[in-house]
Order: C-alpha cells, then structure tokens, then sequence
C-alpha cells in the first residue's frame, strides 16, 4: 500500500470511526436540517466547513497552533450543541441567516481541523515529509464526511416520501436527539478539562 492511499485510508476510516462520533453527529446535524433538493446549499455549507477544518489541520500539523488538546476536546461537542440549537430555533432560512450558517460552519470547521489535525500528528510522528500525507488524510476526511451527508440527504429524503415524516418534525428530532448527546459529551468533557 503506497503513502497516498495509507492516508487516505486512515483520514476516512477517521471521520466515520464510530469510537469517535462526534465528528458524524456534527456532519449530521449540520446537514440534517437540508432536503436532497437543497443540495447546493449543503455543498457551500460542506465546502465552509472544509475549508476551516483543512486550515487548522495544515497549520497545526506544522506546529503552528497551541492549543491545548484538552480544550478542542470540549469545544468540538459544544460546536455539535451550538449548531442543534440553532436548527432546533430557527424557523426557516433566509438569505442573512444562510450566510450566517455558512460562517459558522467555517468557524467551527476551524475547531475541527485542530481535533483532526491532533490525531494525524501522533501517526506522522517525526516524519519529515508531510505534503502527501497531510492531502491523502484531508482528502480521506471529505470523503467520509460525503458518505455522512448523502447517508442523512437520503434517509430525509426516504422519511419524508416512504413514510410520509414531516420535514419539520425530522428536523426536531434529530437535532435534538444530536443536541442531548453533544451536551453529554461536552459536560464529560468540562469535566476532564477543569480536572
């Protein structure tokens, strides 16, 4: 197996490890709140969110950022809280608050990339040759994180034409099914950052 797909291979088994779920429910209710129609809205906001997360992760693989690993650990649930409540509140989207929406994805793509960038550090090690590895894992990490939001498009999508689901009371429930995990794992989190 060369460098590239190694990885590649270990930026997408990353995002999608089901130990680490944070990142799947953070995708999830980001997108979640979209119709397979809205795709192109979901892709700016996917492509916020990447942009954020794949600054941070070069950066911070190259020692730019220091950041304690503690502090990103509690900031990534409560990005998941944030991000829930907003879709929990809001009533519908407008221009303004798609903008809104798009800047806080890039923002909280920020806080992401560090967690992503923290594991990929620890397998690099002392490696000197960090360009391929660094694209191969980001690249494996948007692939994943494709699989997340066609995976949640499709499942709205089948709710609400198979078994007739209204699209507001799918978008309640699993924002505030990922709002009441995310807000465990950040008081969890609290915990070990104040210990």
């Amino acid at each position: 197996m060369n460098e590239f797909s190694l990885y590649f291979d270990l930026g997408r088994s990353h995002i999608l490890d089901p130990k680490g779920y944070d990142h799947i429910l953070f995708v999830a209710v980001l997108c979640g709140v979209y119709l397979l129609k809205d795709w192109k809205k979901v892709l700016i906001l996917v492509t916020a969110f990447t942009i954020g997360h794949s600054l941070t992760l070069a950066l911070n693989v190259y020692g730019k950022i220091g950041i304690s690993l503690a502090l990103i650990e509690f900031l990534i649930p409560l990005t998941i809280v944030i991000t829930a409540s907003i879709n929990i509140l809001r009533k519908k989207f407008t221009p303004t608050n798609a903008r809104f929406t798009y800047g806080l994805a890039l923002f909280f793509g920020l806080i992401h990339g560090i967690g992503f960038s923290s594991y990929l550090r620890a397998l690099l090690g002392k490696e000197s040759g960090i360009i391929t590895p660094l694209f191969a894992f980001n690249v494996g990490l948007e692939i994943g994180q494709l699989l997340i939001v066609i995976t949640v498009l499709l499942l709205s999508f089948l709710l609400g034409k198979f078994f007739k689901v209204k699209y507001r009371d799918w978008k309640l429930f699993l924002s505030s099914a990922i709002w009441g995990i995310a807000l465990l794992m950040a008081i969890e989190r609290l915990q070990i950052l104040l210990h």
